[in-house]
């Protein structure tokens, strides 16, 4: 399957044909416009080391990502970023490719923080062979972090090995009345003490809190917090990290504003949807050039970025407009690998 692949990526380049790198296609309304032909990963699929004592999976981009997960949960393990499906046929290479993680990111860590190795077949059909199946193997450039979040435009990503961790002993959830503002304060207050906080979520005047870990210290916690017990809040952690929770229902466009969990409140004039102790905010707003300038604007202020994150006219721009100097690194890292330029074109920029 490799080599065809190659032989794709070669006959693209010859032709001076675009490719588009596709998987399970569960993200490609994520993204600017999708352009070229498909070159569709799922046949290269399948586990190819899992060594539950090393804390460490390898697997073929194809590879369902439910079948990852049902493999780590059959030993009691788990992807502590908690990246969301979007549908059923995701892949474990578009969990990479996108970069987008759940609501346990901001105590966990984000996707590229687990990516500890990956294969990619670059512009050229060269295979190029990074990091390793261990934890302790960075030397040099990162080049498998870079990897996360790159949309396919660098090369074919071929296999991945990601860092897991053990599922959690014990978890409950708490609910506060409060509003945006309050509940901002108090995550930032809580995420400076030592309490096991796994995820958060403030909406319509109610905060979230999903404790996990060891059952003594998720209940001095609960003691400590106070608040309402929520019963049985697997589904609805579930349904926030697929965006099935009642903010994403309905046709208006989805921002996404990344801030520092400090920034305080924004008037923006929409409803909005606070995760990741601050630092993640969900926006329903119109996806136009007026409003996209406003929201963009509001954000850099607070010292972030926002993103166009779903529906809206993308000729606005999906993504923040990067710095000069910044652009320019983008600029000579998608040379480097891809210098024909096929892969997923428009995809980031």
């Amino acid at each position: 399957m490799v080599e065809h692949f190659r032989e794709q990526v070669l006959a693209a380049v010859h032709e001076r044909r675009l490719l588009r790198i596709r998987g399970g296609g569960s993200k490609d309304w994520y993204g600017g416009p999708l352009e070229g032909d498909v070159l569709d990963t799922r046949a290269h699929a399948g586990i190819v080391d899992y060594e539950p004592t090393e804390l460490v999976i390898t697997a073929r981009c194809g590879t369902p990502l439910a079948e990852v997960e049902a493999a780590l949960a059959e030993r009691g393990q788990m992807l502590a970023f908690e990246p969301p499906h979007f549908g059923a046929h995701a892949t474990i290479g578009g969990v990479v490719a996108s970069g987008l993680s759940g609501p346990r990111r901001a105590n966990a860590g984000a996707v590229r923080d687990f990516v500890l190795g990956a294969q990619l077949l670059d512009g050229k059909g060269d295979i190029l062979n990074f990091g390793g199946r261990v934890m302790k193997n960075v030397a040099g450039y990162d080049i498998p972090r870079l990897l996360a979040g790159s949309l396919g435009t660098l090369g074919v990503l071929l296999e991945v090995s990601v860092k897991v961790l053990p599922r959690t002993v014990s978890e409950t959830t708490l609910r506060f009345a409060m509003d945006e503002a309050q509940a901002i304060r108090k995550l930032n207050e809580w995420g400076g003490r030592p309490l096991p906080i796994s995820a958060s979520c403030w909406h319509d005047g109610m905060l979230s809190l999903r404790l996990s870990g060891a059952r003594a210290a998720v209940e001095d916690a609960r003691r400590t917090l106070g608040g309402a017990v929520v019963p049985d809040c697997a589904p609805f952690w579930a349904g926030l990290r697929e965006q099935r929770h009642a903010f994403f229902d309905g046709d208006m466009p989805v921002w996404r504003l990344s801030l520092p969990t400090t920034a305080a409140a924004l008037d923006l004039g929409a409803g909005q949807l606070i995760e990741w102790g601050g630092a993640q905010r969900w926006l329903r707003a119109p996806g136009d050039a007026g409003t996209a300038q406003r929201i963009r604007s509001a954000a850099v202020t607070a010292g972030g970025h926002a993103t166009l994150f779903r529906g809206g006219d993308k000729a606005v721009g999906v993504f923040q407009p990067l710095a000069p100097a910044v652009a320019r690194i983008h600029e000579r890292l998608k040379a480097g690998f891809d210098p024909a330029g096929i892969f997923n074109r428009g995809r980031m920029a």
